[in-house]
C-alpha cells in the first residue's frame, strides 16, 4: 500500500474516532500543532521516517514533545501508529486528516497571488466570490505578493485556477501579435 493511501486511511479513522469521541475540533487542533512542529523541525521528521531508531524511542520522543500538549486519542493514536512500524507517515497523515476535516466542514483554501498586498475589502470580494461559486462554507485565503505580475491576481482554489494579471495579460497579447492574429 503506498504511504499516501496509508496516511489518507489512517487519518480516516482518526477522523471516525474523534467524532465518535466528541473531540474533532480538539483532535484537529493537535492535527495542525504536529504538522507544524514536524514541519519545522526536520530532525523529528527523519528520526520517524528511520527504520533504524527503534520504535520505543520514537515513542518516547513524541511522548516527550507532544505528550501533555495533546489529546488523550492523539496520544494513543500516535503510539498506535508507532507501534505498528508506521511513525513515517505521521506527517503525511496529520496533512492527510486536515484535508479531510476541512472537506468535511466545507473548507476551502483560496491562494491568491497578487502584484500587491491585498486590502481587506479585496480580501473580503475573493471570499465572497469563492464561497458563492464552490460553494464553502469558508475560505482560507493564503497570500504572496509577486511584483512580476505587474498589477492583478492569480486565484487558485483546488486544481481551478483564474489568472487575471495584467503579465498574463500581455503576454497573450505578444503571442497574439506574433502569431498575426490581432
Amino acid at each position: 500500500m503506498s504511504e499516501n493511501k496509508a496516511a489518507s486511511r489512517y487519518a480516516k479513522s482518526l477522523i471516525d474516532l474523534s467524532i465518535e469521541q466528541n473531540a474533532l475540533e480538539e483532535i484537529k487542533n493537535d492535527m495542525v500543532f504536529l504538522e507544524k512542529v514536524i514541519n519545522d523541525n526536520s530532525e523529528l521528521e527523519a528520526i520517524l521516517k528511520n527504520p533504524i531508531v527503534p520504535l520505543d524511542k520514537k515513542a518516547g520522543i513524541l511522548e516527550n514533545i507532544f505528550g501533555a500538549k495533546v489529546h488523550k486519542v492523539t496520544t494513543a493514536f500516535m503510539k498506535l501508529l508507532v507501534s505498528k512500524g508506521r511513525s513515517s507517515i505521521l506527517f503525511d497523515t496529520t496533512k492527510s486528516f486536515i484535508a479531510q476535516y476541512n472537506a468535511i466542514k466545507g473548507i476551502v483554501t483560496a491562494e491568491v497571488t497578487s502584484a500587491v498586498e491585498l486590502t481587506p475589502a479585496s480580501r473580503a470580494e475573493i471570499i465572497a466570490i469563492v464561497k458563492k461559486e464552490i460553494g464553502a462554507n469558508e475560505v482560507v485565503v493564503k497570500e504572496k505578493v509577486n511584483d512580476k505580475l505587474i498589477g492583478g491576481f492569480i486565484l487558485k482554489v483546488g486544481d481551478k485556477q483564474f489568472d487575471a494579471s495584467i503579465s498574463s495579460g500581455l503576454s497573450k497579447l505578444k503571442k497574439e501579435f506574433t502569431l498575426g492574429i490581432v
